[in-house]
């Protein structure tokens, strides 16, 4: 058995030397990598029908290149100033809408019960202002002289008591106790008439300077809170700032928005005249200027031609704004962007990529 045993080293040697030719034989007879196999080639050759649907670069006279549709002004994308949910909306994609034209609106509860509370302190600051400014009524002008007058009425009635009195007291017909009574009731009848007669003066003036401009200040400041209830309810409405086209409506009815989100509640775009930003190779930049004529291709309408004309030429170059998935497209190249203004806009669509042709001005 220990004979064997010494055996054993040596047998796994020659397996594992076994193993290793086994592998240097394939490796040595493998074709090389680099080398292309007639299958590679096949594989390469074959286009399924439909499977392509790059557009064929133009040659001769044309400078192309990918490009997007576009809407002749920038689109504008519409955000909420406040956090709420949507309450309803007003258009639909597609509907070409005026400037103030209200899109969205959302709920504004608070802000209504808040705006009427406002102009109800305007009202009332409205009345009082004016209450103050043309002073006391008739009415109470005349009160007041009856006032005045049945108090001066009494306090001479005192007077002539007391007058009387003092004369029987002279006589010794009169206590002192009695006149000491009747002088004092005549001196406070006096005085409730003095006071009576002030008051009607007063009342005949009117409201002093101080109290029309301490009402003209309270109604200046109910309705500057009307005005910020008036901005607050505004606050609740999305309005279309421009002459567009709705292109996108990102929320529905019932959605919750609120500021600073990525998705904008509605984007909108001026549709009439669609133009194409294109992608120019750096190459070619010295052979497109504006006002040369050009035309675009899409796949969703072959054979068909868009024309157009460069109107813009871009001012720095950049990368590119558009790639066509090609596995051997260049994506390091830079790219100067030419814009295309089309003169038919009946089919194409905001958003859709489409090749780009320039006719090359001569050198």
């Amino acid at each position: 058995m220990r004979p064997m045993l010494r055996h054993v080293p040596t047998l796994l040697g020659l397996v594992l030397l076994a193993l290793f030719a086994t592998n240097v034989g394939r490796y040595l007879l493998s074709p090389s990598p680099d080398r292309v196999r007639a299958d590679d080639t096949r594989r390469a050759d074959r286009v399924e029908p439909g499977a392509d649907d790059r557009d064929e670069l133009a040659l001769g006279a044309l400078v192309g290149g990918n490009g997007v549709v576009e809407p002749s002004r920038p689109e504008t994308r519409l955000a909420a100033s406040v956090a709420a949910r949507v309450a309803r909306i007003h258009v639909a994609e597609g509907q070409v809408v005026t400037a103030g034209t209200v899109l969205v609106e959302l709920e504004h509860d608070v802000e209504d019960a808040a705006l009427a509370a406002a102009e109800a302190d305007v009202r009332v600051a409205q009345a009082e202002l004016s209450r103050v400014a043309r002073g006391n009524r008739l009415e109470e002008v005349e009160g007041a002289e009856a006032d005045a007058a049945a108090a001066r009425a009494r306090a001479d009635q005192t007077a002539d008591r007391l007058t009387r009195l003092e004369a029987v007291a002279s006589a010794g017909g009169v206590s002192d106790e009695e006149l000491t009574r009747t002088r004092r009731d005549a001196q406070s009848s006096e005085e409730q008439a003095r006071s009576i007669e002030a008051r009607l003066r007063a009342v005949r003036a009117g409201s002093r300077t101080e109290e029309v401009a301490a009402a003209r200040a309270r109604l200046a400041a109910a309705a500057a809170r009307r005005d910020q209830a008036v901005a607050a309810r505004a606050l609740r409405l999305v309005t279309a700032p421009i002459d567009a086209t709705v292109l996108e409506l990102k929320y529905r009815v019932g959605e919750f928005v609120s500021p600073g989100q990525g998705e904008p509640l509605a984007v909108l775009g001026d549709v009439r005249v669609l133009r194409v930003r294109m992608d120019l190779d750096e190459r070619d930049v010295g052979r497109v200027s504006v006002g040369q004529s050009a035309f675009v291709r899409a796949i969703a309408y072959p054979g068909r031609d868009f024309p157009g004309r460069v109107v813009e030429l871009g001012s720095r170059m950049g990368r590119k704004n558009v790639r066509s998935d090609d596995p051997v497209e260049r994506n390091d190249t830079k790219i100067l962007e030419v814009v295309i203004e089309l003169d038919r806009t009946d089919a194409l669509v905001v958003g859709q990529r489409v090749m780009s042709y320039v006719r090359r001005a001569p050198p």
